[in-house]
């Protein structure tokens, strides 16, 4: 991928402090990402497979904590978002706090530099990180490999990623998750496929594809 300021702190720092100034202003949470159809659709999953509602879910990325309230909503207890802008988490406060969600836990943290506590998750859940960190100016593919690495401790053996991408195909996904490099195969020995999920379709030229990508991993 090209680099891009939507790879870059700076832009997600300055973006969730507008995001923050609207809120207090208006009460609009801001943007959710890839539309409420991808939070109804991890949703679906969860209970298709009766995942049960005290697993420990981390949302890798939280951004304004709309995904985890949702879930809160649906019955999910053990709640954890994650994001390494500031501001962004100032935003899922408040969201948590308008909707009486206090049980929702939420850290400023790196995903690629985590602290020791960031383990043992049964769900971890990306809507767009993985796509962010693709597009940073400085050493994206490195920053790829800590985030295969940082997986591997945030989640349980047999637990379950689930991964919403707009940059990827599934493909690519599955060359960067399931088959790995030798340092990820030494933290964890793979992670396997599951299933794709069904996401909307485009047509053009005469052929048909697949604007988003959503993918179910489990860490083996």
């Amino acid at each position: 991928f090209s680099p891009s300021v939507l790879g870059t702190r700076e832009h997600w720092d300055a973006a969730y402090e507008r995001e923050l100034q609207t809120f207090e202003d208006i009460g609009d949470t801001g943007e959710i990402w890839f539309g409420e159809e991808s939070m109804a659709r991890i949703i679906r999953w969860l209970e298709k497979h009766k995942v049960p509602l005290d697993s420990s879910v981390l949302d890798i990325g939280t951004g304004n904590g709309v995904l985890l309230v949702e879930l809160a909503k649906s019955g999910y207890m053990n709640l954890t978002g994650i994001d390494y802008s500031p501001s962004a988490i100032q935003l899922s406060e408040k969201v948590r706090e308008k909707e009486g969600m206090s049980h929702i836990k939420l850290k400023v943290e790196d995903f690629l530099a985590p602290s020791a506590e960031l383990s043992g998750f049964d769900i971890c859940i990306d809507k767009g990180t993985f796509d962010a960190i693709s597009l940073d100016p400085s050493d994206a593919a490195g920053k790829r490999q800590l985030y295969v690495g940082s997986l591997c401790r945030a989640l349980k053996p047999e637990g379950f990623f689930l991964i919403t991408s707009c940059n990827w195909t599934r493909e690519e996904l599955l060359n960067e998750f399931r088959e790995g490099k030798q340092l990820n195969r030494a933290l964890c020995q793979r992670f396997e496929i599951l299933e794709e999920l069904p996401t909307p379709k485009f047509c053009f030229g005469g052929r048909i594809g697949n604007s988003v990508t959503a993918l179910v991993f489990q860490r083996k």
